[in-house]
């Protein structure tokens, strides 16, 4: 009985929602028409076209990115939508008709003074046993035309819409070769860019120490005979520059590749920065499998970099960070209930991690309303 109630709800849900779309159809080939010399203007195709792209996307449940910019694709769909559009709909549009209207008829025979005119049957409606008899039969009629028909009418439709307006194998290929120009030219510059400030790192703070330790034993040992325990300071003081030293270099490490990473992997090492993060963080990682050094760097670096700017600017009383592996792809997602506004575009650290996730041809996708969340989705493949 469930089941059957199941597939009945399935059923009528699919009708529906095939039944609204040929109607918006419908209208929107009445509209073209109506308007027709203005879609002569590519400005006013475009968007035009792109709305119903995304309504075809929506009803056949795929995600079709938006094709290049190509006018004769946008008149190829307008005479589409209303060579199709208009009978497609019109039947749509009977049919819901049917299915409003005989109820009405049905449940007031007896205010009208003649036989009311009823889709399939129309005989007289003398009484409520005639009322009710000839009411179901135009009902279950229209009804179960309407879920046989409509559903195929709208895929139909929907499929040629996109076969016009989805971008062809050469436009992705385009969009693929840009897109990938570009990150290249964002990875040269980040990779220079780190670069310089490894070498500046070096130059200015451990190789300066270590130019002052060669000199202090230097003279340490210049003096060692005639001032022992001169030399002996000067020994205990390069010691200690030496330390410094070495520390100045594991934080210019650090930032490479984190030791954290390779001694404890990547559940590991964000348990550990989640356990000192500025706010109180909730940490869920999923079995992870084997993943690539640099594609656990960057999934570090990013939830290094978030929680900063959480502890930071947000003003968040709590965060949770999920990290799931999907097939070939890393999933990081790093919430905060905090003010929102967050913007990458302002050249902040959300930058560099879209930088760094470019690198491995990976994505990041920021929503941040004002008033809050602030969610950040990353994907990196791992294959």
């Amino acid at each position: 009985m469930f089941d059957a109630l199941a597939a009945a709800r399935t059923w009528a849900l699919r009708t529906w929602r095939s039944g609204r779309y040929l109607l918006e159809t419908f209208a929107a080939a009445l509209a073209t028409l109506a308007a027709l010399p203005l879609w002569c203007v590519p400005a006013l195709a475009r968007p035009w076209a792109e709305r119903h792209r995304r309504l075809a996307s929506a009803l056949l449940g795929q995600r079709v990115e938006p094709r290049p910019r190509a006018a004769f694709r946008n008149f190829a769909w307008l005479a589409t939508q209303v060579v199709l559009g208009l009978p497609a709909g019109a039947l749509a549009l009977l049919l819901s008709g049917c299915l409003l209207v005989t109820p009405l008829i049905a449940g007031f025979w007896w205010a009208l003074p003649r036989a009311p005119w009823l889709p399939v049957v129309s005989d007289p409606i003398t009484g409520w046993g005639a009322a009710l008899s000839l009411g179901t039969v135009n009902l279950v009629v229209p009804a179960a035309l309407a879920a046989a028909v409509l559903p195929l009418l709208a895929r139909v439709h929907a499929r040629c819409c996109l076969a016009i307006l989805a971008p062809s194998p050469a436009d992705q290929l385009v969009e693929r070769v840009t897109e990938l120009t570009r990150t290249r030219v964002d990875v040269l510059q980040a990779h220079s860019a780190e670069l310089r400030r490894i070498e500046r790192d070096l130059h200015d703070g451990t190789q300066a120490r270590l130019v002052a330790i060669a000199m202090r034993l230097a003279v340490a040992g210049e003096t060692y005979a005639d001032d022992p325990e001169a030399a002996a300071a000067l020994v205990r003081h390069a010691q200690t520059e030496t330390e410094d030293a070495m520390t100045e270099l594991r934080s210019v490490i650090h930032t490479i590749y984190p030791p954290v990473l390779a001694d404890q992997g990547l559940s590991g090492a964000l348990t550990t920065v989640t356990a000192r993060a500025g706010v109180p963080t909730r940490l869920d990682v999923g079995p992870l499998g084997e993943v690539p050094a640099a594609v656990e760097a960057v999934a570090y670096f990013a939830v290094t970099e978030a929680l900063a700017n959480i502890a930071r600017h947000s003003g968040a009383t709590g965060a949770s960070i999920r990290v799931t592996r999907d097939g070939a792809l890393l999933r990081t997602r790093i919430t905060d209930d905090g003010a929102g506004g967050a913007d990458p575009s302002r050249g902040s650290g959300l930058d560099g991690l879209r930088r760094r996730a470019a690198a491995l041809d990976g994505a990041v996708a920021i929503s941040s309303p004002p008033g809050g969340p602030t969610i950040i989705a990353l994907e990196l493949p791992c294959a």
